[in-house]
């Protein structure tokens, strides 16, 4: 086991008292009132980010976004590879007709109606259930290999 592996498994076996002290040491602030098991997973997230280095900002603001996203529809889902800027304009042909979606900052923009993904355009535009990033050509359909 990696010295940080051993001082979280450590965790396990402090008393609040002790992981009250290592949250104060750790985080340079007085620990929120909390049970012993998330002031443990507080403090070992916290470990983890001193030794692998901290969330980057792209990846809060994504977490932010989703968090938005999922209040706001009840649903919640990351493009892949990447992001798409918000004002891009996806197309697709289909059934005789070329749908046009923009992307907001926090959605879809498809027939002047907000989605929240994809998927529900894709399915409100076939009537089936699709990956929406694959019906709008964003990802690869990759093969399985045989090995």
């Amino acid at each position: 086991m990696t010295s940080l592996d051993e001082r979280i498994a450590g965790l396990a076996s402090m008393t609040p008292t002790r992981l009250r002290v290592e949250w104060l040491r750790l985080y340079k602030v007085a620990p929120p009132a909390m049970t012993a098991d998330l002031l443990r997973r507080g403090i070992a997230y916290r470990l983890q980010e001193r030794a692998r280095g901290a969330m980057s900002g792209a990846l809060l603001r994504d977490i932010e976004q989703l968090c938005k996203q999922y209040e706001r529809t009840g649903e919640a889902m990351l493009l892949p590879a990447g992001r798409i800027k918000a004002g891009t304009r996806l197309v697709r042909d289909w059934g005789g007709n070329s749908h046009h979606v923009v992307v907001l900052e926090d959605g879809f923009l498809y027939q002047d109606r907000r989605y929240g993904s994809l998927s529900q355009i894709a399915f409100d535009i076939t009537g089936t259930k699709w990956s929406g990033p694959r019906f709008f050509g964003l990802v690869d359909r990759k093969k399985k290999s045989d090995a």
